[in-house]
């Protein structure tokens, strides 16, 4: 058994501070369970308990105040082989209240250690959501107004399936924490302890104390069978594997030459339905079939069935810095919300611009071409719209071509969606380019 301590950097704690112990006691735990450095990552965030990752040479990750279980949840579900051990204090633990209650509900395999001395020691003694209400403290009178919050009866009702109160003084808490981070779920462990630079000074406690004020208390010993259930982590894995997923747009392959060689700015204007947003990524993920960097910035309304729905697009051969269009070579006006919302791009487009103007739409005045086309006369539903004006788009090979629109909808859709968005290709594609071009 090694000590996963690190040397360089041995614990400094107020003397006779109880994070001491539950140092040594997971120290005990790791090497019980044969781990190594490799194989644990030690999630903290501030207050004394987020001194644990420095003092261990495992993986460690370092946050924000009362975030530690958001940031042990990614790591976990990224590399689910980890053992990952989050500590926090009272003071974390009530700021990222939220946070655990989310964390009893997933039951993804974390092991939680609630470094709980009843008030924040770091930052000067104030009360926690845990501070007893006869308690002295820091703050005043202010915890004589709250009730304190029982960790373990929170964290069983929001559904943990491993719930442990225990003092830090306890015999043999090394074994207690190797069955919490053995356990397959997510494990809390609530560790009673004593502060001696703030609370101590204020309240006379003792161990013995601590232990018969815990014997008080509903018994929280480990399992909790009501909710005991599958960890969310193969859970999911299981339930995602054969599912379809989102493009990966970092493995999409290039598969055809780029027709256009400079930076190329599109927007589309519409409104909620029209599938303007769709529209736009099926545009997006055509240009990086041809190896082309791309960006895309989204706008409309919280409403989500009326309402105006803009999208912009960035095609370029070179890396964008910018997202914002300030020059755009294609408009696309689908109705009067969305070319409202962009009443001033218009002005923006030059002479070689183009327009692609849904019929009986309002726009103001501009230099660029203008194709006018009417979809309804066309046999075009207004959620096939934006996809239509896309593919008039296409057909001049700037900056995407219809081969490119294919392969993109081949990619990005399955099963009737992907027939449906297809089919509307194909029908627009045959709207002859003079009858809907007219010059303004």
């Amino acid at each position: 058994m090694v000590s996963l301590l690190n040397p360089d950097r041995p614990p400094v704690f107020c003397p006779g501070c109880s994070h001491d112990r539950s140092l040594k006691a997971l120290d005990q735990a790791f090497q019980k369970m044969g781990l190594e450095g490799s194989d644990v990552v030690i999630v903290s965030d501030i207050g004394c308990s987020g001194l644990f990752d420095t003092f261990f040479n495992t993986h460690a990750l370092h946050g924000l105040h009362g975030r530690a279980l958001t940031y042990g949840a990614g790591i976990k579900l990224a590399q689910p082989q980890l053992k990952v051990v989050v500590t926090m204090g009272d003071g974390g633990l009530g700021i990222g209240g939220a946070h655990l209650l989310a964390a009893c509900r997933r039951n993804l395999d974390l092991t939680l250690l609630v470094l709980n001395n009843f008030n924040f020691g770091m930052t000067g003694g104030q009360f926690s959501c845990t501070t007893p209400e006869q308690a002295s403290v820091a703050s005043g009178f202010l915890n004589v107004l709250e009730k304190p919050m029982d960790v373990c009866t929170v964290a069983a009702s929001g559904g943990a399936p491993f719930v442990v109160r225990a003092s830090v003084y306890k015999k043999e808490l090394s074994k207690l924490l190797v069955e919490a981070i053995s356990f397959d779920g997510f494990s809390v462990v609530d560790l009673w302890g004593i502060c001696p630079a703030r609370y101590l000074k204020r309240n006379p406690l003792s161990p013995k104390d601590i232990e018969a004020a815990i014997m008080e208390l509903p018994p929280f010993e480990g399992v909790v069978a009501a909710n005991e259930r599958r960890e969310y982590g193969s859970h999911y894995r299981e339930k995602s594997d054969g599912e379809s997923a989102a493009p990966d747009w970092r493995g999409i392959e290039k598969a055809f030459e780029p027709p256009v060689k400079a930076r190329r700015e599109v927007v589309l204007l519409g409104t909620a339905g029209e599938r303007v947003i769709t529209a736009g990524t099926l545009l997006a993920h055509a240009a990086i079939l041809a190896g082309m960097h791309i960006t895309q910035k989204n706008d409309y309304n919280i409403t989500i069935m009326r309402g105006p729905s803009v999208t912009e697009i960035i095609v370029s051969p070179e890396p964008i810095s910018y997202t914002g269009v300030e020059q755009p070579d294609v408009i696309v006006a689908l109705s009067e919300e969305g070319v409202r919302r962009g009443w001033d791009l218009f002005s923006k487009v030059g002479a070689e611009g183009r327009v692609i103007l849904s019929a009986g739409v309002k726009i103001p005045a501009t230099a660029g071409q203008i194709l006018e086309t009417d979809f309804k006369v066309e046999g075009i539903k207004k959620k096939e719209r934006a996809l239509a004006a896309l593919t008039l788009l296409a057909k001049s090979g700037d900056p995407v071509t219809l081969e490119m629109l294919r392969e993109a909808i081949s990619q990005s859709f399955h099963g009737k969606r992907r027939e449906e968005a297809q089919n509307v290709l194909e029908r627009a594609a045959e709207i002859p380019v003079d009858a809907r071009t007219q010059s303004k």
